[in-house]
């Protein structure tokens, strides 16, 4: 019989646990430092659990060496997570851009199955107990915690990233590896919101709307991403703004982010649109102008933002005004002040050097029979699934323990 401790009863954690228990040889223990395993989960999705994308590829994961990423990706890609979830009960439904969620639309489903899942004979859950030390001894290991020390053949590290710290987040597992041998890259706070300079986003807190956006540094394109986007009181929210939210936690103050608010309609188009309700109602204002192409309140800002006096009336615009408020429509900028911290952040970028883990294993390229998963590796993804679809594969593979 051999112990296997695994730290962190997280998406990864729980993971690998499930698939350590595949072999009856092996005995596991599972710390939790919170209450209960899977409570970031439960904050995933916005309380929906964006479980995995079925378009997971290469192209969607990010860190020093990216490609790290593919051996585990390759050995439970999304159709094995679903088939492993539906195997526990679980129903999903997919969504727009590859999107897979429970059909209950609640994460507390995902969590409770999972839960369920980990009540086997050869698993044990200790929750409220933290690994406050990791030592090598002999051929294992020594776990000290709260509640004693425990000894294991073999370690499985996933005590997750430093990304929201009010429901789980910590840096337990840089500290646990640091002795070991495992340094970190710097971490910043991904999938987070943008802090922008208020004048506009104010105005327009809680509007929502689909667009495309360019996160610029004066003249360079440092990232683009389409999707939803929402004001807020303080810049730019929502999946559009998470996607480019990693370049911009790196990039800070100085940046400007371009949004396009049509990207389907081309600018000459947005003009003969425009032209056309001059014509066909002359005697709207111009705070009228977008009215019925976007937002209400969306519209006016535009109209301001593009110069023109929204009492003007549409018969006394002339084309030059028409011209600015199609640029608007495709150009809004707002300048960049930074992004939200790690309380924020649904996930961090940056963590344990991947060149210290051997990808096709998990295992410690310095210490036999410790492995480590999950988002405490320096690997981090796009918004939509893609990041629990690493924490489901790495905390698999880490789980085969070599095998």
């Amino acid at each position: 019989m051999k112990t296997v401790v695994i730290i962190g009863g997280g998406a990864s954690g729980m993971m690998a646990a499930l698939s350590a228990s595949q072999d009856p040889e092996n005995r596991i223990i599972l710390l939790e430092r919170q209450q209960r395993v899977g409570k970031k989960l439960l904050a995933t999705g916005n309380g929906r659990c964006n479980l995995t994308n079925v378009g997971a590829s290469a192209e969607n994961y990010h860190g020093e060496q990216p490609e790290f990423a593919l051996s585990a990706l390759s050995k439970l890609p999304p159709e094995k997570v679903l088939e492993l979830f539906r195997g526990l009960g679980l129903l999903t439904v997919t969504e727009y851009g590859g999107r897979v969620y429970p059909m209950s639309n609640s994460a507390n489903s995902v969590v409770d199955v999972l839960r369920f899942a980990l009540m086997r004979d050869n698993i044990e859950l200790k929750t409220s107990c933290p690994a406050r030390q990791l030592v090598k001894s002999g051929e294992g290991f020594t776990v000290i915690t709260d509640e004693g020390k425990v000894y294991a053949d073999y370690v499985i590290v996933a005590c997750g990233g430093a990304a929201g710290s009010k429901i789980g987040g910590v840096t337990d597992g840089y500290e646990l590896l640091k002795p070991l041998g495992h340094k970190r890259t710097a971490l910043r706070p991904s999938l987070v919101q943008l802090i922008t300079d208020p004048t506009y986003p104010r105005a327009l807190k809680g509007v929502r709307t689909q667009a495309a956006l360019c996160l610029k540094s004066g003249s360079e394109q440092l990232a683009s991403s389409r999707g939803e986007l929402q004001f807020t009181e303080t810049g730019l929210s929502g999946p559009a703004a998470f996607d480019i939210s990693r370049a911009a936690s790196f990039c800070g103050e100085g940046g400007t982010v371009q949004i396009d608010l049509l990207p389907e309609v081309s600018e000459e188009e947005i003009t003969r649109l425009l032209s056309a309700r001059c014509a066909a109602m002359p005697a709207l204002t111009a705070e009228e102008l977008l009215t019925g192409i976007v937002h209400n309140r969306l519209g006016k800002m535009i109209i301001k933002y593009a110069g023109v006096g929204a009492g003007i009336k549409l018969s006394e615009l002339y084309p030059d005004s028409l011209a600015a408020v199609a640029r608007a429509c495709k150009s809004f900028e707002i300048k960049l002040k930074g992004v939200e911290g790690f309380d924020c952040a649904q996930v961090t970028a940056g963590g344990i050097k991947t060149t210290g883990v051997n990808p096709d294993t998990m295992e410690s390229w310095f210490v036999p029979h410790l492995y480590i998963c999950g988002e405490l590796l320096d690997i981090d993804a796009d918004c939509g699934g893609y990041n629990l679809q690493w924490a489901w594969a790495s905390g698999y593979l880490a789980g085969r323990l070599g095998k």
